[in-house]
């Protein structure tokens, strides 16, 4: 029962489009024991352990269903009893969750599972699982027990361990408000990201985006807030309006509340200035003598000295729900009690009422479990009772002296039944203290009947007010008030969504997300990028580094500036942890060829097109696929976006004609007596977008695979909704320059021979390199410097050397900086000995396995006329070494003495004194001048 590994999916992946979490577990010799052979025993100690499990319908689809699986003549695995043992503690907790799904891996006895079950909150999902697997442990037989005890923990006590489990799932998940809110969103299709441990949360993205923490939202004044937290203020506004008050004073010394006391007159309530959930409230004090251990509590619960006296309103407890000016719920809160039945004690009377299933421990459930707690132990005392007391038929007895829920209170919805007068009187006291939602605490013997005529008296206005007791009453209809807080936020004529892209495939994604970003930030958007060289934010690096994965998605998802999103989306990140949004607006698969295969359980094209699939199954409006892959084009199946489109460089595609002609989207590459056409298809019409050679970033055509990035990104700003003239624009204004595209295609000729920097890293990369390089005209020799990652598959090494074999005339084999695991020279080693083997001339091949010392000789071996192809991975220490190498102008110190600097963001300078910098269309020029001597 080991867990060998564990991945906790935030967003969409290959298992669920939710948040799961996978472990691969290893049941060792307990593959051996299925539960039909575990016995019945085990089976019924475990659903006496996890009642909730006979609900359970597993792949039966009916309840009852697991509980059939364990029992038949074969039963089932460990792994999946342990996946539902999982699923059931969580919902113990609270977490409503369902899925879960248990497979074998590799051979068929092996033991080894992927075990995936859904989950709220990831640290409640994971012990969940380890508590799960401490209690399955723990009923097994007891000759297999003692097998396993390396395993077992002796002292495991489940009672215990699933009290505390609770306990700590409140801390970790959503209170209950702020849940109900959270459910009123994805009721509306309202995306939400949790921001911290606790109950700030963010609705909405980008520019859109309204937070809330608990039931405050970014709405409520600071100075509503404020005013509420002081009761003494708040009673003084609500007594200047004319609104119904309890007389108060605010006291500070023990002698002054007695004293306060007996001016208001006995009976008295005490409680802190700023407290709240009832903490230090005494109510009904009729004496001296309980005003003076009153006082004593209510310091105990305030935060300063301040403790209010304030005569005692008769009537039952009414929470009065206001949001946005309006009253949406009234509950009528009733204390925690017993009621007598002339044959059983108190003690016993808590215990039967605790056996209500709606009640819980803390929020777990609609109600909380009663306590025999002091409070209790001194209302008993002042009545003259104790626990064993046995109380007559019909009486009841209150164990708590105030309403709340979250001390085992019980609510009864009037919202139907409140009177217009003070229904009124409630929204002028929320107005009055400047909240947007605020809930009124209000005194009366009759919600029905007017204050005016019976009296009454509001007693607080609350700042965050709870929501459970109108959300899940204990009687009477439940209230959507979580709906009118998100309604409130979101009106139904504002936008909540920014419109996100999101781009995968194995070559392309960084060029084609930088074009995209390009269109969109030229049409006059603020643009949020995620790329494998950092999160831009409006064009400028934010964080640096591969971004690819969720949590960079959700750096621009949270930025209040952006207002649309281009997430470049690697396998790397899918694997780890899926997705950092749930749906797209957009989204394209480019391509799907070999590359980190063998890593991460990935081993086949098929498996790879499976992960890269999740990104265009949550697209919503339009998926984008490449048509002249049989692997993009299987996924057409899975898409349920509004759109299809596809893009093909082949005019003649069979599918695309006939998907074309029955109204569907394509982007279709065709030749014209001038070049190629990119070409858009829609609804039956078409239109003629751009001529490739007017597209600076395909080397006037010629790059054939940057004029398929090209197509990508247009058809993704058209998805987008962008015109032909914002697309049009933004193509043409593109380069693949080192400032705009690191690494991507970066052309620099500024020296007497051409020198072109790429970061392919695998063979369909290359090939797409040299196809170009074959159409360039080159006087000289074809030059390159190639290499590949430590952690790729013999054959991924060798078939690079495959690609460039035929296109140069002279090789540097060298290596990437991180060796991942190869040997000091093995990769270049490897490749060197490919090229021999495919007629390579050993003098044309060289092995420098430092990538600097690579490129300085290549640099050197250089002449003018020469094509130089540097396949880099340290991107930027390559660049500054084309850039600033001396091809002859001068003394190796005089290049030394007026070179530049480009610092870790590409973009960014240092000069030196006297130095003036130069930009051209293509990138740069530095510009050496003394201002000094003139020269």
């Amino acid at each position: 029962m080991k867990i060998l590994a564990t991945n906790v999916y935030v967003g969409p992946n290959q298992y669920a489009h939710f948040p799961v979490i996978r472990h691969q577990v290893d049941i060792g010799v307990l593959e051996q024991w299925p539960s039909a052979k575990l016995g019945p025993a085990f089976i019924d100690a475990l659903v006496d352990a996890l009642p909730g499990l006979a609900g359970h319908g597993c792949s039966y689809g009916e309840p009852g269903g697991f509980l059939r699986r364990l029992r038949e003549d074969d039963g089932t695995w460990m792994a999946h009893t342990w996946e539902h043992a999982t699923i059931e503690l969580q919902n113990m907790a609270g977490s409503d969750v369902s899925f879960g799904r248990t497979r074998s891996i590799g051979d068929v006895d092996s033991g080894q599972y992927n075990m995936v079950f859904e989950y709220h909150q990831r640290d409640v999902g994971l012990e969940a699982a380890r508590i799960a697997r401490q209690l399955l442990l723990s009923l097994l037989p007891a000759d297999l027990r003692e097998a396993l005890s390396d395993y077992v923990d002796g002292d495991f006590d489940f009672d215990e361990e699933r009290d505390d489990f609770i306990r700590f799932a409140q801390r970790k998940e959503l209170g209950p408000s702020t849940a109900s809110l959270v459910r009123a969103a994805e009721e509306r299709d309202i995306p939400w990201l949790r921001l911290n441990e606790y109950s700030l949360v963010q609705f909405g993205h980008g520019k859109y985006q309204q937070r809330i923490q608990a039931t405050i939202t970014s709405k409520t004044p600071h100075i509503a807030v404020e005013i509420s937290c002081d009761k003494e203020e708040t009673h003084t506004l609500l007594r200047d309006l004319g609104l119904p008050v309890p007389r108060q004073i605010v006291v500070t010394r023990e002698r002054r509340a007695l004293a306060a006391a007996n001016r208001i007159g006995f009976p008295v309530v005490v409680k802190p200035l700023d407290a709240n959930h009832g903490r230090g409230v005494s109510i009904n004090l009729v004496d001296d003598d309980q005003v003076r251990v009153a006082y004593e509590k209510a310091l105990e619960s305030a935060r300063g000295r301040s403790v209010l006296v304030e005569s005692f309103i008769e009537g039952f407890d009414h929470r009065m729900l206001v949001v946005n000016g309006e009253l949406v719920a009234v509950a009528k809160r009733v204390p925690g009690h017993v009621v007598g039945d002339g044959r059983q004690t108190i003690s016993q009377l808590v215990d039967e009422v605790n056996l209500d299933p709606r009640r819980g421990i803390g929020h777990e459930k609609v109600l909380t479990r009663l306590e025999l707690d002091h409070q209790a132990e001194r209302l008993l005392a002042k009545a003259g009772y104790d626990a064993e007391t046995v109380l007559p038929q019909g009486e009841i007895f209150y164990l708590r002296s105030t309403a709340n829920l979250s001390t085992g209170g019980t609510a009864i919805d009037m919202t139907d039944v409140v009177h217009p007068d003070n229904r009124e009187m409630a929204e002028r006291a929320v107005r009055a203290v400047g909240l947007d939602v605020g809930g009124v605490d209000f005194l009366t013997q009759d919600i029905s009947r007017s204050w005016k005529s019976i009296g009454g008296a509001i007693v607080e206005v609350n700042a965050a007010p709870g929501f459970r007791m109108h959300v899940a009453p204990s009687e009477g209809e439940p209230r959507d008030v979580a709906g009118k807080v998100i309604d409130m936020l979101f009106p139904s004529d504002t936008p909540h969504r920014i419109p996100i892209a999101g781009i995968t495939g194995t070559n392309g994604k960084t060029t084609t997300s930088r074009m995209l970003a390009h269109i969109l930030k030229s049409a006059g958007h603020v643009v949020g990028m995620t790329s494998t060289d950092g999160v831009y934010i409006d064009g400028r690096l934010s964080v640096k580094g591969d971004m690819t994965g969720p949590q960079s998605a959700q750096i621009v998802l949270r930025d209040p500036g952006v207002d649309i999103a281009v997430m470049e989306t690697a396998r790397g990140g899918l694997l780890r942890a899926g997705m950092g949004y749930r749906h797209s607006t957009v989204a394209a698969c480019l391509n799907v060829s070999s590359d980190h295969l063998g890593l991460k359980g990935i081993d086949t094209l098929e498996q790879l097109a499976e992960i890269k699939r999740v990104v265009v199954e949550v697209a919503q409006d339009t998926a984008v696929l490449n048509a002249d892959d049989d692997l993009c084009l299987h996924m057409a199946d899975y898409c349920e976006a509004e759109h299809l489109c596809y893009v093909t460089m082949n005019p003649a595609h069979a599918l695309v004609r006939e998907h074309v002609r029955s109204g569907g989207r394509a982007v279709v590459l065709e030749q014209g007596i001038n070049g190629d056409m990119i070409t858009l298809y829609d609804n039956g019409a078409h239109f003629r977008l751009l001529w490739t050679y007017l597209i600076p970033a395909t080397l006037e055509g010629k790059a054939t695979h940057n004029v398929q990035n090209a197509m990508f990104a247009a058809a993704l700003a058209h998805g987008l909704g962008k015109s032909l003239e914002d697309i049009r624009h933004g193509l043409r204004t593109f380069n693949t320059t080192f400032f705009q595209a690191p690494g991507r295609m970066n052309v620099y000729d500024e020296h007497p021979f051409k020198v072109i920097l790429d970061y392919g890293h695998n063979p369909a990369a290359m090939r797409a390199v040299c196809q170009l390089v074959d159409r360039l005209e080159v006087a000289g020799q074809r030059i390159v410097v190639i290499s590949a990652p430590g952690d790729r598959r013999d054959e991924d090494v060798l078939a690079i050397a495959d690609e460039v074999a035929d296109h140069f005339d002279h090789f540097i084999c060298k290596a990437d900086d991180n060796r991942r695991g190869r040997g000091e020279d093995e990769v270049p080693q490897m490749m060197r000995a490919r090229l021999l083997e495919r007629g390579v001339d050993a003098g044309a091949v060289e092995v420098i396995p430092d990538e600097p010392a690579a490129v300085a000789a290549a640099l050197e071996l250089a002449r003018e006329g020469d094509l130089l192809v540097i396949f880099g991975d340290n991107i930027t220490h390559t660049w500054k070494q084309v850039i600033n190498f001396d091809s002859g102008k001068g003394s190796d110190d005089d290049a030394r003495q007026g070179q530049s600097y480009i610092e870790e963001d590409p973009g960014a300078f240092r000069l030196e004194h006297g130095e003036e910098l130069i930009r051209d269309e293509r990138g740069v020029r530095i510009a050496r001048q003394d201002t000094e001597d003139g020269d």
